[in-house]
């Protein structure tokens, strides 16, 4: 009866949607997220690394400063070169999607799926992210006449670089230190950190959903449901594996190889507390995000659905 039909939020599958569709509709989404969330991206990664409560005392504070020092520019400092995580976006949901297919061959409950896909997804896409994000985080470092990090792009003749300058400037720098090794700077750290993010998020979103969904009236929307249950997840994930993101932060931007010196130096000088750094500004950052991602890719699935299939379905 009515009553089941509610409880099973209907899960679409790959081979119902309409690839191309879904993949310029999934761009213009991602790139309209990016551009809102990405002075949060940075303050995040700032607040992470700095020493203390040395230059910023919290996200707002931060927002204030850098707005005021370095203007709007000063907020989207490793926009461009950022953009191209925008490529392991893609490789993420798609992975995601074909691992859900080969898994459930051999096991169908929901929750191996999700966990298998989305830890396969998030690996993946960490091998494309590493690289891009490492140089993208040197740039965000760039502060007026100094850096957080350990490189600072030089000024040539006074004029201030170009944004690709820059980044070749930093490219060269990397590569100079370190070799290509360089790139891949905290890459088990990132793995460690997004890899139990995706793994976690998506049996919290579910499990929030199905939370809601039953103490909500029937006739709530689903899409209202998904649209609280998904910063919700976000929000635990984000809790869970901060500590790990700090540490991530600072190995890319520093330097270090070693993920525990980086943790005992972090614990030594500044307690417990030095791992929930930027946790605001990265649920700040990943709500909006999760928001519309969540609604956007159900949604999507909805607008990409094969048109045959489309009066199948009844929402």
């Amino acid at each position: 009866g009515a009553m089941e039909d509610k409880r099973n939020i209907p899960i679409i599958e790959w081979e119902h949607l309409d690839k191309r569709k879904f993949y310029v509709f999934g761009i213009c989404m991602t790139m309209m997220i990016r551009v809102s969330v990405y002075p949060f991206t940075l303050i995040r990664t700032r607040l992470q690394v700095q020493k203390g409560k040395s230059l910023y005392n919290g996200t707002f504070d931060a927002f204030v400063k850098i707005l005021r020092t370095e203007g709007t520019a000063g907020l989207y400092r490793g926009f461009l070169v950022n953009t191209f995580t925008l490529i392991s976006g893609q490789c993420y949901v798609t992975t995601y999607e074909l691992t859900r297919k080969y898994v459930s061959r051999y096991n169908n409950n929901n929750a191996v799926k999700s966990l298998v896909a989305g830890g396969s997804a998030s690996l993946v896409a960490q091998s494309i992210t590493v690289p891009i994000d490492v140089i993208s985080q040197h740039l965000m470092m760039q502060r007026k006449g100094e850096s957080m990090g350990r490189f600072k792009v030089q000024n040539q003749g006074g004029k201030r670089m170009l944004v690709f300058g820059q980044t070749k400037d930093i490219i060269v720098q990397i590569f100079k230190a370190d070799g290509f090794r360089g790139f891949y700077r905290g890459y088990v750290a990132s793995l460690l950190t997004y890899i139990p993010n995706s793994a976690v998020w998506w049996p919290f979103y579910h499990f929030y959903a199905e939370q809601l969904s039953s103490l909500t009236p029937k006739d709530c929307p689903h899409l209202l449901l998904q649209a609280i249950s998904g910063p919700l997840a976000a929000a635990t994930a984000s809790t869970l594996t901060n500590p790990m993101d700090v540490i991530r932060a600072r190995v890319q931007v520093e330097g270090k190889s070693s993920i525990i010196l980086t943790f005992r130096q972090l614990m030594a000088e500044e307690g417990p507390w030095g791992l929930t750094k930027g946790l605001s500004a990265r649920i700040i950052s990943a709500t909006p995000s999760t928001i519309v991602i969540v609604v956007g890719y159900e949604t999507l699935k909805k607008l990409s659905l094969r048109p045959e299939l489309v009066d199948s379905r009844h929402w």
